[in-house]
């Protein structure tokens, strides 16, 4: 058994983030969020996977390598061009055999794969559908199950409330046959929502549903990829490999970090490896410094995220923004609002943004 991780996309919603950090390995408190991917898989004993790259696969690669160090074979299929979800897995179909587990590669989930493997298994279905149910279904494309958990049938994202017959959407985890894959076009673009599920229905093969009722989200906006984080703080999703927020609230600070006396922080917040917090500076709560960062006197960082390499200068306030790596902030800068830094990005002191 092997998995194909869809990790292709270009994540326009994250830019200007995603100009020089591909959306899959963009940092989830300390680690790269496919790291997360990895640790689901694992659950199931998968250590062969397919990455399916397409967009900057030169960075996903320096990032996880073979595989090796995590005790895993890390395969890449990068597409010369953009393929769609379905057409990214035929790519990878010459590493593929028997079951394949397939997961989009901006999912955030703690769902039982173990339980939906095996009710793949027991059913003899040619695919299996992971569904999750939302409040608001009329923002996405439904999955219509019967009462015995067989799909039958795909509605597009709804225009009419009569049109909304069920609350569970695709959650983007798929267990498939590999003799299922012959339905897919080879080095064409093509959907495997719209275009793939539905056509094993039409030729009569058995698709069936397993319902997660537990964590999920999709990190591909900076509402989504803040919220995951405080959800991380919070304890609503705990992470395989530990996290220093699966108790009560905690004011992290890495034991490679500075932080200087007359420091404020307040719990939860994360301040990683390296990280300078000089005397007077105030780390708020669901605020994540990272790498390498310097936070100067007097300077407040609220509800932000800030990744690697980042200085903050005296006085300065970053509050629910997210901003990214070598960014400059001058003294007495104000930051607010969602605001989204790029990459290297400049404020000269005294701007507000």
């Amino acid at each position: 058994m092997k998995a194909v991780i869809l990790a292709g996309g270009e994540g326009t919603r994250l830019r200007p983030l995603t100009l020089t950090v591909p959306k899959p390995v963009v940092p989830v408190v300390d680690r790269p969020f496919l790291a997360h991917q990895l640790d689901l898989l694992a659950r199931v004993g998968v250590t062969e996977i397919v990455f399916s790259l397409a967009y900057q696969p030169e960075r996903i690669q320096a990032v996880f390598g073979d595989g090796r160090a995590r005790g895993l074979r890390i395969h890449y299929a990068v597409e010369e061009t953009p393929l769609g979800t379905g057409g990214a897995v035929k790519n990878a179909e010459p590493l593929l055999d028997d079951v394949t587990i397939v997961l989009n590669g901006d999912v955030l989930t703690d769902a039982d794969l173990p339980g939906a493997l095996h009710a793949h298994r027991e059913s003899g279905a040619a695919a299996t559908l992971v569904l999750t149910p939302v409040p608001n279904p009329a923002a996405y494309g439904l999955v219509e199950t019967d009462g015995e958990g067989r799909v039958r049938s795909f509605i597009e994202k709804p225009t009419d409330p009569s049109q909304i017959t069920c609350d569970t959407i695709n959650a983007g985890i798929y267990v498939l046959d590999a003799s299922t894959l012959s339905l897919m076009p080879p080095r064409e673009n093509h959907s495997i929502e719209r275009v793939f599920f539905p056509a094993l229905l039409r030729r009569g093969d058995l698709v069936r549903a397993w319902v997660h009722r537990g964590y999920w989200i999709d990190i591909g906006t900076p509402e989504k990829y803040m919220q995951v984080h405080r959800d991380i703080m919070d304890g609503r999703f705990k992470p395989r490999h530990g996290s220093p927020f699966n108790g009560a609230p905690a004011a992290w600070v890495s034991p490679h970090a500075r932080v200087e006396e007359g420091v404020e922080l307040t719990a939860p917040c994360f301040v990683d490896d390296g990280a300078v917090i000089k005397t007077g500076a105030r780390i708020g709560p669901y605020s994540v410094v990272g790498r390498q960062c310097h936070v100067e006197e007097h300077a407040a960082v609220e509800r932000a995220i800030v990744w690697a390499n980042t200085r903050i200068s005296q006085d300065a306030t970053v509050s629910r923004s997210i901003l990214g790596r070598h960014c400059h902030i001058g003294r007495r800068v104000h930051i607010d609002d969602g605001s989204v830094l790029g990459d290297k990005s400049m404020l000269t002191d005294y701007s507000r943004l």
